[in-house]
């Protein structure tokens, strides 16, 4: 996947999914948080790791499976990816 370090939509995820792990650990250092204040941002985390796992299974469809095809259906792709998502 020599394309994804181009991405900088990805790249910006990744980061932005970093700052919400060490805000975890930070919630779990601090005796004053709460149980559900931390099940927050793990889920936060759940979520950001979910949109990740779409925006890369999405161009992996884009750069390698559909890459030499010669008709894409777009709305049968975007279908697709939407069901996809519903069970990420």
């Amino acid at each position: 996947m020599s394309h994804l370090h181009h991405d900088k939509k990805i790249l910006n995820r990744v980061k932005r999914i970093q700052g919400q792990v060490a805000a975890v650990e930070k919630s779990i250092l601090n005796p004053e948080s709460s149980c559900i204040e931390v099940l927050q941002q793990v889920a936060a985390v759940k979520g950001a790791v979910n949109g990740l796992m779409n925006q890369l299974i999405e161009q992996h469809l884009k750069q390698h499976v559909l890459k030499d095809a010669d008709h894409v259906n777009d709305e049968e792709m975007q279908k697709f990816l939407a069901l996809l998502q519903r069970y990420l």
